[in-house]
């Protein structure tokens, strides 16, 4: 069985504060608020969480964090991750160019055009990773990766830069320009 916990000592102006949570907008706010006040009242942490509704986990990490810090419990923080650590290390990134310059057919797949769920399957295939990645590590390689990657075809860039101008937009004043056989004219 756990140790019990229990919140510290309230001074009057935390209570003021957290009686005022109770009437907050924010479920957070208002969740943390009616914990603490629960505590100070003397119940333990399982009861408090069938009360309140939430796992008796977060009812003690509310109330540690609370004897900490005191009040700053009640304001939202992120949750981003302080350290990311890239998947893929500077060197991994630039092994990674050599398959994705290959069509994917050559590593044994089925298709002939990547997909990030593909790249991915093919990079720990390869030994790029030491663990399976997801699709999402490698677009934030990728995005990394877009002054490298090119298309095979020599045509590609020739026909990306040069489109047909549309013969329709002309005289796109006329109702009905784009359809054939109506030439509508706006009604003044």
């Amino acid at each position: 069985m756990r140790t019990p916990i229990s919140v510290r000592a309230i001074t009057e102006q935390e209570r003021k504060r957290l009686e005022t949570g109770l009437r907050s907008k924010e479920a957070f706010v208002l969740r943390r608020c009616q914990v603490l006040l629960v505590s100070s009242r003397g119940q333990c942490a399982p009861a408090i969480a069938e009360a309140v509704g939430c796992d008796d986990e977060t009812v003690r990490a509310v109330i540690s964090a609370f004897n900490e810090r005191g009040v700053e419990v009640l304001e939202r923080k992120s949750t981003r991750p302080e350290h990311i650590q890239a998947a893929f290390s500077p060197e991994q990134a630039e092994r990674l160019k050599e398959p994705l310059h290959r069509k994917p057919c050559e590593f044994g797949q089925p298709t002939s055009l990547w997909t990030l769920e593909l790249a991915a399957e093919v990079s720990f295939a390869e030994g790029l990773t030491e663990v399976r990645v997801g699709g999402e590590t490698i677009r934030a390689t990728w995005k990394r990766a877009k002054q490298w990657i090119t298309n095979p075809d020599p045509a590609y860039v020739r026909r990306k830069h040069t489109r047909p101008a549309d013969p329709l937009a002309a005289d796109a004043s006329r109702l009905g320009s784009g359809l054939r056989g109506r030439d509508m004219r706006e009604s003044l």
